[in-house]
């Protein structure tokens, strides 16, 4: 009997353990979508080997709304973003720059900026943050995934 309890506690565990934890603010955001996200980097390749390092960064400008950046905080902790601006309705001139660890806006002058380490707007704490996406490293592959 007392086997078929922590049977029983384990299984109930484990069943309610999700990798979504519901507090995904971009499903809020009436400005994006959340395209279908599903990429495997290997850091062995010359394109991505800049990842191996903190500090850096990769674009890759086929993927999301209007890029994926992925950064290396420190080579346990990666970030993954989109390069859209969320305050802005995708358009041509709605795909940000990035410098350094900044990417900014180039539509208008709103100067919508924001952070790549968290996402988070530099000046504007009721702006929308940057797209999300889940990144994940094992051995020298990175998955990027939604």
């Amino acid at each position: 009997m007392k086997q078929f309890l922590i049977l029983a506690f384990c299984t109930l565990f484990f069943a309610s353990c999700n990798k979504d934890d519901g507090n995904d603010v971009n499903q809020n955001n009436p400005f994006l979508t959340s395209p279908l996200v599903n990429l495997q980097l290997n850091l062995n390749l010359p394109e991505y080997n800049p990842l191996k390092f903190p500090g850096n960064s990769v674009v890759l400008n086929s993927q999301g709304i209007k890029g994926v950046i992925i950064y290396n905080v420190n080579n346990s902790l990666y970030t993954a973003f989109d390069l859209t601006d969320p305050n802005h309705t995708p358009s041509s001139c709605s795909k940000m720059e990035v410098e350094g660890i900044v990417a900014t806006c180039p539509c208008g002058n709103d100067e919508n900026s924001y952070d790549i380490v968290t996402g988070q707007h530099q000046n504007d704490t009721e702006a929308y943050p940057m797209q999300q996406y889940r990144i994940q490293r094992s051995g020298d592959v990175i998955t990027v995934t939604n």
